[in-house]
């Protein structure tokens, strides 16, 4: 679905100011990729845009509309960098299902039509039925974005939202969810934050350098160039030849 995220004169502040006067501009169907460093304000931008946090100036607008509205927000799937700290005996089929019915009215009931949903989209992201009830604890770091890419595709979201999503992955699992995303983005608007470009570069249409109150929004040659990565890594960002390499341990 085509649709168009605009961020406008934005900043956030909690102790300090972590994004000041963003401006900034996504069209879907598209990969978008964020880049910084830790403490740059990605994971802030991206709850900013899900209406997580509130900006104290500025408004995000998807398709012309305020996100704040809970109806804007239901439009948006969301993978956070880490959830469930604490370990309980849930499915990795349940916690898709509970997900989906917490976007219903009441009365929640997981009809035989819910069901069904969650069993194509577990389908659509290629998570094993031999492991639709195993629990989601005892997954493997690949196993468990998958499901949390699930969890998030299950209420048909036109914008998805992913923050690092590859850093818990293997090597191999790393392509097969690249590929996975990558074939999402001809349908959806998808914005995810990265500390290694390059994996997902083949399929990105511009990247957001951001370092708190400083900003970059451009295609991969206009921002991956050695110049502009020393205005926010400094002396992290060396040239391998012909390769620009961040040197950002996270």
């Amino acid at each position: 679905m085509v649709c168009t995220l605009e961020v406008i004169d934005v900043c956030v502040e909690f102790d300090e100011r972590i994004l000041d006067r963003l401006n900034l501009r996504f069209e879907g169907p598209a990969l978008y990729q964020i880049i910084g460093p830790n403490g740059a304000g990605k994971t802030t931008l991206l709850k900013a845009i899900m209406g997580l946090v509130k900006p104290k100036n500025g408004k995000i607008l998807l398709n012309g509309q305020e996100i704040s509205s809970n109806r804007n927000r239901s439009k948006i799937g969301y993978v956070p960098q880490m959830i469930y700290q604490e370990e309980f005996p849930i499915t990795a089929f349940e916690l898709v299902l509970n997900s989906l019915l917490l976007h219903r009215g009441f009365p929640r009931i997981a009809s035989d039509e819910c069901v069904e949903k969650v069993k194509n989209v577990l389908k659509a992201v290629d998570f094993p039925k031999s492991k639709w009830d195993c629990i989601f604890f005892e997954l493997s770091g690949g196993e468990k974005q998958r499901i949390l890419l699930a969890r998030a595709l299950v209420h048909d979201p036109i914008v998805l939202l992913l923050d690092e999503p590859l850093s818990s992955i293997d090597p191999l699992g790393k392509v097969e969810f690249i590929k996975l995303i990558s074939g999402l983005s001809r349908e959806k608007l998808i914005i995810v934050t990265s500390h290694d470009p390059v994996l997902f570069l083949p399929y990105t249409k511009e990247i957001v350098l951001l370092n708190r109150t400083f900003y970059r929004m451009g295609k991969a040659d206009e921002i991956l160039r050695l110049d502009v990565l020393k205005e926010v890594y400094g002396e992290s960002t060396v040239l391998l030849k012909d390769h620009v390499h961040i040197s950002d341990e996270h």
